[in-house]
């Protein structure tokens, strides 16, 4: 067993470092649909902030210290309240507001958000079918960032009543709003929820084409 262990021990030492990386530092996560398209992609691997707001225990959801929450705009990873699965969405609605859809149009404490004419080549690139969504830019105030809208007529995706989000929840939205299962599904998300901030795409592998990687994703910074 000594001799193993001197054998081992090198290798043993860095699963268990990778572990506490993972665990509470950053971690990556393969995005496998297009909820957030054409921000993320299908085969983009998303690197996580785990210390974007607050500092656990390895292994565990203890927090030991917390310096900051998550704010409108922000790209989250996160468990699904419903399920456990865990998601990538875009913080939308904070604690405290009150949130509203008409027809695919957010409304933030009573005052309907700005939305303009976005990049459309966003659409030709993030979609290989047809008919392309229309891309819109949606200005959440700090934040300014594309969302797909399609043609659907789908009164469900498209209009909520308000809502008032309690304290210590969050409200996500996919940017692919009308193919999107997010808090209009499965309701708000809870803070202890939220795993980190969504800040890089490392990697991205086109599954249409053989898997091989897309130029100019690697790397790229979210917003």
């Amino acid at each position: 067993m000594k001799n193993l262990w001197k054998e081992w021990r090198v290798f043993i030492f860095i699963i268990l470092a990778m572990g506490v990386f993972r665990s509470a530092i950053a971690n990556w996560y393969l995005v496998p649909t297009g909820s957030m398209k054409p921000t993320i992609l299908e085969g983009d691997y998303v690197l996580t902030d785990k210390t974007a707001y607050q500092l656990h225990i390895p292994f565990t959801d203890h927090v030991v210290a917390s310096w900051a929450q998550p704010q409108r705009g922000d790209i989250v990873v996160f468990s699904s309240p419903r399920d456990g699965i865990r998601l990538v969405k875009r913080v939308v609605g904070l604690p405290g507001d009150s949130i509203e859809m008409r027809d695919n149009r957010l409304l933030i404490n009573g005052k309907v958000l700005d939305y303009q004419l976005g990049d459309q080549g966003l659409a030709v690139s993030a979609w290989a079918d047809s008919p392309l969504p229309l891309v819109v830019d949606e200005d959440l105030g700090d934040v300014q960032h594309p969302i797909a809208v399609h043609d659907s007529r789908n009164p469900y995706y498209q209009n909520f009543p308000v809502q008032k989000i309690p304290g210590g929840h969050y409200f996500m939205l996919g940017d692919n709003r009308d193919n999107s299962g997010d808090s209009r599904v499965f309701g708000m998300v809870a803070e202890h929820l939220i795993d980190g901030r969504a800040r890089y795409i490392i990697l991205s592998l086109d599954w249409d084409g053989s898997y091989l990687p897309r130029s100019g994703r690697a790397l790229s910074r979210l917003n």
